[in-house]
């Protein structure tokens, strides 16, 4: 049997039209930061800033109807892990980038250490002193209820469970991006170990506190301006 090998152009055709079957994959859920933490970074302006909790789950069903399996988010994780992590590249955005490329000029945190405990990814994240860093601090500084979002690319699989879809082995994580609304995509999350799954609109408490933050934005970006 004649093994087939491929021209360099033709092995770059093939894996472009690997990528464009995939899809962008967007999963958030409400960031609950360390409150030990969040007061230790107040209380020492001059260190890193810095806030830990929840960025990802493995193995269970999620707001949009996706699961990751164990395997599949375990090998991505480590190899954000190895690469990203350690090269100190693991930036992410401020709201909801439409891009599989990282914005540097959005950036606003880099994730400096992440672990699993459980089925539940714990991560910590380094807010950077760049414009909408600067926001992102004040933003916490205000007690305001911020979602951590995944962002990755592959291919969905159908399930037998109706309304489920498993993400395939081709994904491929890019980043995490903190949002400002959660509850249009993902699961809110109550304490560490707690979860509810909250669908459609946000209620009228939590859409006031959107409005807050808008506020408070438009206050940070008229004092920086």
């Amino acid at each position: 049997m004649t093994e087939k090998i491929l021209s360099p152009s033709k092995m770059k055709k093939e894996r472009n039209n690997m990528q464009k079957d995939k899809k962008l994959l967007v999963e958030c859920m409400t960031f609950e930061p360390d409150k030990e933490m969040l007061r230790e970074a107040f209380s020492n302006p001059d260190a890193p800033f810095k806030v830990t909790g929840i960025l990802q789950r493995k193995g269970r069903k999620n707001q949009n109807g996706r699961i990751y399996p164990d395997d599949v988010l375990e090998r991505e994780v480590q190899k954000y892990i190895s690469t990203f992590i350690a090269e100190r590249r693991a930036m992410g955005e401020l709201d909801h980038p439409e891009s599989s490329v990282v914005n540097l000029k959005n950036v606003s945190h880099n994730v400096v250490e992440m672990h699993w405990d459980g089925d539940d990814l714990i991560g910590t994240v380094e807010v950077l002193t760049t414009p909408n860093g600067n926001i992102l601090r004040e933003l916490f500084k205000n007690r305001i209820r911020l979602g951590i979002s995944s962002r990755g690319l592959g291919t969905l699989q159908k399930s037998v469970q109706e309304g489920t879809a498993i993400v395939g082995d081709d994904f491929e994580l890019i980043a995490f991006d903190f949002v400002s609304n959660p509850s249009t995509q993902g699961a809110f999350m109550a304490p560490v170990g707690q979860v509810a799954l909250a669908e459609g609109v946000v209620k009228n408490p939590i859409s006031n506190q959107w409005e807050r933050t808008d506020e408070i934005v438009r206050n940070i970006l008229s004092e920086l301006g």
